[in-house]
């Protein structure tokens, strides 16, 4: 049952005051590098599940659709976030400490499966606890395997979860296809092989062939731009910018100003 809010959008304009002072007030200065490390991934997560959160919020929880509006539209966005990230992080650890396939797979298949049994586990006792809801036995199963080849969210266990399978895909692959040798090769190889699979017929609905199809590129790109990270690309043209504008604010100011305009072109 879907909540009824009085003038969703004089709601949303509060909200939008409020989170943006909160985020004001909580900014701190970034003393690091100019690079991608694990501090700042952990940012963009952040992000990332804002982005997913208020857009189950928005659209699924309240009956009016302009509740959060426009911070709802960005779940897509926040699952390309993920994905990137993924492809960021395999990679750039992978490069760093090469790991055979057995080591890799009990490490990174536990990260994974454990935080979703243990959150799959309380779903399941609280629908049959608080809602009276059960699953048939095969679809439980599936579940805890990492399979869900339905994101509804009216009848699935979890609707979000889609995800974990279209990322177990890639954590399948990764130790396979990954040379440590060749990072930008194993990286277009492995966006070759995400489209030529969800160009099959997989046991799992259209519309979530389709959301797969839709992020194909994402974990590949992750996997690329670890390459690129390497090399320091950040600190050296915050070098370069120094050096002509001579103070570091001017810098930051251009700097900024030339990435939100090629985010800007791009998008």
């Amino acid at each position: 049952m879907r909540i009824n809010i009085a003038d969703p959008v004089f709601q949303t304009t509060l909200f939008i005051i409020f989170f943006a002072l909160f985020v004001v007030a909580t900014l701190k200065r970034d003393t690091k590098p100019y690079e991608m490390d694990h501090g700042h991934t952990d940012e963009l997560k952040g992000v990332a599940i804002l982005m997913v959160v208020f857009s189950h919020i928005g659209y699924f929880l309240f009956a009016d659709t302009r509740f959060l509006f426009p911070l709802s539209i960005a779940a897509g966005v926040g699952v390309n976030i993920f994905l990137f990230l993924s492809g960021f992080g395999l990679t750039s650890s992978e490069l760093k400490v090469k790991k055979t396939w057995k080591e890799f797979y009990a490490k990174r298949l536990k990260t994974i499966f454990v935080p979703m049994w243990i959150a799959l586990a309380l779903i399941l006792a609280m629908d049959y606890f608080l809602l009276g809801k059960t699953y048939e036995l095969p679809v439980v199963i599936k579940s805890f395997l990492g399979f869900f080849p339905v994101a509804d969210i009216f009848t699935s266990i979890n609707s979000a979860l889609w995800y974990f399978t279209f990322i177990l895909f890639y954590y399948l692959l990764f130790p396979i296809i990954f040379r440590r040798s060749q990072p930008l090769f194993s990286a277009f190889v492995m966006l070759l092989l995400g489209y030529l699979v969800t160009r099959l017929t997989l046991p799992v609905t259209k519309d979530l062939l389709q959301l797969y199809r839709t992020h194909i590129l994402l974990f590949p790109l992750g996997m690329a731009f670890a390459w690129l990270n390497e090399k320091k690309p950040g600190v050296k043209f915050q070098e370069v910018l120094l050096k002509v504008f001579h103070t570091s604010l001017l810098a930051g100011v251009v700097r900024y100003l030339i990435v939100a305009g090629c985010t800007f072109r791009s998008g």
